[in-house]
């Protein structure tokens, strides 16, 4: 079972040291700080068919790198891209992360940084038909705070 982030929950102490705090943005779109090996299969019990990588490699060189995750995903039938953000997002990265996600033709998305903020921001700022009022909404339910990040 894939944890969600629920602020109203406590973590099992396991979930705090053995599994990445999956945070469900929408139906299709789902963020988290850094993700493990064993964390892939995880995803794809959930249905993940995209898992995007937006930490660069060796900002923490002790972190499983863009390869290891790569590895796992392919092993379990899911694609893999990596879009490396350092700060915030530039306009290419914003529409690659789109693209990538509209490859993924409405399967589940997994996207993953440090901490899931550079991921919930890149993915927010490509969609604008949603709204920004929407959007902001949507990332104060997983925890994120997008309301500096999307332009009035």
């Amino acid at each position: 079972m894939i944890a969600y982030h629920d602020p109203d929950r406590q973590p099992a102490p396991q979930e705090l040291t053995a599994m990445a705090d999956f945070r469900r943005v929408t139906d299709t779109f789902t963020t988290s700080p850094q993700i493990d090996v064993a964390d892939v299969a995880r995803a794809k019990a959930d249905g993940v068919v995209l898992i995007i990588d937006n930490r660069p490699d060796e900002e923490d060189p002790a972190a499983p790198q863009s390869a290891d995750i790569a590895r796992a995903a392919a092993e379990a039938g899911i694609r893999f891209v990596h879009i490396p953000v350092v700060g915030g997002p530039t306009p290419e990265q914003v529409a690659a992360m789109r693209a990538a996600i509209d490859e993924a033709g409405g399967g589940k998305v997994l996207a993953y940084c440090r901490s899931g903020t550079r991921s919930i921001n890149t993915w927010s700022l490509g969609q604008p038909e949603v709204g920004r009022e929407k959007l902001v909404e949507l990332g104060a339910a997983a925890g994120y705070d997008l309301s500096n990040v999307l332009p009035r």
